[in-house]
């Protein structure tokens, strides 16, 4: 990893098994159509915030408790019967919603709710209590699918349909603390509106289970898909898009854990002009998703214009031989990514200001180029009508480093500052999952960065002179940190601070 201080190995992440887990995707009729339900995840979660999702959840020791000891319950269930235990158990907790025992629904009391919600044995408790009943429940399988590695926790998901017909139940929300906000009942058709005007944040999976969804409709009511997609789930890749005309494929690479994978961008319509962003390919898997990828972008009847690198670390980089293999379009990069290149015909420089015109089946596409050099000299990132492709300016998942050898923590912080002023809609960052509040993360990112500047000079203040007593004093917050990249970061801040005069530096190390 080039940001990396020489001799810093960090560890590899250990593989874990896939949690299992399930979803429900509620529809009910309401004045004459069909409706599905969607929540919208707080944005004080660490995971997934702001995102309109399923209400759902992994597989808990109730859930293992119920089936094992009620094998009365649910007897017709097979495969699927510990994940329908979980699915009727996180119906109760989030939305107040379970069976009636008569093939219909019903919201539970406050006094139920509270006791499963206080502790999961209490759903066990009052389902034996006959409080509540599963019985005559239908539910059915609708599509499988398992997180992206994008962060050490992975789920493979069930998603079950669960038809509330008229019954005229509403979703509400648990005492406590809820994953969601709100909650609204959504037609199919313009959820993909909304998402494709760029007017609501979707996790990839499950846009992909809506479109599947309204191709199953064609002809057909929500039901009767639900019954087409029941008989033959479908599973496996999809198309992953983070937003309209933004497409993602995981490249794995050597980069900073947790992440394990970059972030590689597909930007255009179907069917029109296509541009790669970062194919940091350097093995066979990667080779082979990238392949994947091209042979579906010319069985779209697209043609691929140019290969864009973000910046020059090898994590974004990829094997311009390998990538030669499967298609030839020119590179676009910042002079300084294309200096780190080998020799190679068909470039272009790309700088401040510069536009890049993007020809698809219902328009242009516009992504203009703006620097943010702090991470990395030479750095780029692209904004357009959906977000920005902001390459490593920020993450969900971990952190970023700006590298003391040629990193400029003033200049990241300022780049910060300009794409949070930018209000973009999303942020398609180099690692890990889209960000759908650019401006709550970027605030969050720039203030941590300000006031980790303002304890290292607190450190200076305080009489620590050398760096290895800066950072200790300074990130004396962080025992985790790993002591090299703690001084490598201080030292990024200290060069800052130099610049404009708060710290000098003397033969002993820094002083006021």
């Amino acid at each position: 990893m080039d940001e990396l201080p020489e001799g810093v190995k960090i560890p590899e992440i250990e593989t874990r098994p896939f949690v299992q887990s399930a979803s429900v995707m509620l529809s009910r009729v309401y004045e004459g159509k069909h409706e599905v339900l969607l929540g919208h995840r707080s944005p004080e979660l660490p995971a997934f915030p702001d995102l309109w999702s399923f209400p759902g959840g992994g597989v808990s020791r109730v859930d293992r408790k119920a089936a094992e000891a009620h094998p009365e319950w649910l007897k017709d269930r097979t495969g699927d019967r510990l994940l329908v235990f979980t699915l009727l158990r996180e119906m109760l907790e989030e939305i107040g919603v379970t069976p009636d025992g008569e093939g219909g629904f019903m919201e539970v009391s406050d006094r139920i709710r509270e006791a499963v919600c206080k502790d999961k044995t209490g759903w066990l408790e009052v389902a034996e209590a006959g409080d509540i009943s599963i019985e005559n429940f239908d539910c059915q399988v609708i599509t499988e699918r398992i997180t992206p590695p994008q962060s050490p926790t992975r789920f493979q998901n069930t998603f079950f349909h669960v038809a509330l017909g008229e019954s005229g139940v509403e979703a509400s929300f648990p005492p406590g603390r809820s994953e969601f906000d709100r909650f609204q009942w959504w037609r199919p058709q313009d959820i993909i509106e909304a998402w494709e005007t760029n007017n609501l944040h979707l996790p990839p999976p499950i846009l992909t289970i809506f479109r599947d969804l309204m191709e199953a409709m064609e002809g057909r009511d929500l039901v009767a898909a639900c019954d087409v997609m029941a008989e033959d789930p479908p599973s496996g890749p999809h198309r992953f898009e983070y937003g309209p005309g933004v497409e993602c494929i995981l490249i794995p690479t050597m980069t900073l854990p947790p992440s394990t994978h970059t972030n590689c961008f597909i930007l255009g319509e179907r069917g029109g002009q296509r541009i790669i962003v970062d194919p940091a390919i350097r093995d066979e898997e990667g080779y082979n998703l990238l392949k994947d990828k091209v042979e579906e972008i010319r069985g779209d009847d697209s043609d691929i214009m140019c290969t864009v690198f973000t910046h020059r670390h090898q994590d974004h980089l990829g094997d311009l031989d390998m990538i030669s293999q499967l298609y030839q379009a020119p590179v676009w990069a910042s002079g300084e990514t294309l200096a780190a290149l080998p020799e190679i015909k068909g470039t272009r420089e790309l700088m401040e200001g510069d536009t890049i015109y993007v020809d698809g089946p219902t328009g242009v596409a516009k992504w203009e180029v703006i620097e943010t050099p702090g991470h990395c000299p030479g750095q780029i990132c692209l904004v357009g009508e959906p977000g920005i492709v902001a390459a490593d300016n920020c993450t969900m998942v971990g952190t970023i480093l700006v590298p003391s050898s040629d990193g400029d923590m003033g200049a990241y912080i300022s780049g910060l500052e300009r794409l949070r002023d930018l209000r973009p809609h999303t942020l398609f960052v180099g690692h890990g999952p889209l960000v759908p509040n650019p401006e709550r993360t970027l605030s969050q990112y720039i203030n941590h960065r300000k006031a980790r500047g303002a304890k290292v000079l607190q450190a200076v203040k305080s009489g620590c002179s050398t760096l290895s007593d800066i950072a200790g004093l300074a990130y004396s917050d962080t025992p985790g940190a790993i002591p090299a990249l703690a001084e490598d970061q201080a030292l990024s801040h200290l060069k800052e601070l130099v610049r404009v005069g708060e710290v000098k530096r003397s033969s002993d190390g820094f002083v006021i």
